[in-house]
């Protein structure tokens, strides 16, 4: 196996940046959902991702994949939302195995009402602080390290 590789002083600068602004962000976008609408931030991903879904619905293990979430979660967050009235279950009529998970009405009311408080504190704490130079940056890195882990072993074996 060898000797670990361990990180210089520029990678953990990086990896350090990363990983606090991730949790820094992601708390304080959820503290506003749900202050502001009374969902998580999962749930607003789960939301967002029906409604740019084709007829707003999405196959679980789809949905699951696209939110980076285990299946079982999924089914507890859908279990919330579908409690709320935001999401209906529908089974699949050629495969008894699949269902989807629709977004409803009311869940599509939410998420315009959510939506505009969402993007305006992503803006302010993350967009709006970086250059055009710096977000390409981020979004080129971050995409090359998201392309490699989907190709890679276990993060692609449910989400093929």
């Amino acid at each position: 196996m060898g000797r670990p590789r361990w990180l210089n002083a520029q990678e953990k600068r990086a990896w350090n940046a990363f990983f606090g602004t991730y949790e820094l962000l992601n708390r304080r976008l959820d503290q506003q959902l749900k202050q502001d609408s009374g969902i998580s931030h999962l749930q607003y991903v789960i939301l967002a991702r029906l409604s740019g879904a084709p007829d707003r619905e999405l196959r679980m293990t789809e949905l699951a994949c696209a939110v980076s979430t285990p299946k079982s979660g999924l089914s507890y967050q859908i279990g919330q939302l579908e409690r709320a009235g935001l999401v209906r279950r529908r089974a699949c009529e050629s495969d008894p195995r699949a269902v989807y998970a629709v977004l409803t009405e009311a869940g599509t009311a939410l998420l315009e009402r959510a939506a505009p408080g969402h993007v305006a504190l992503v803006r302010e704490l993350l967009i709006d602080v970086l250059t055009p130079g710096q977000l390409d940056a981020l979004a080129d890195g971050l995409g090359e390290a998201n392309r490699r882990m989907l190709a890679d072993g276990d993060a692609s074996a449910d989400c093929g």
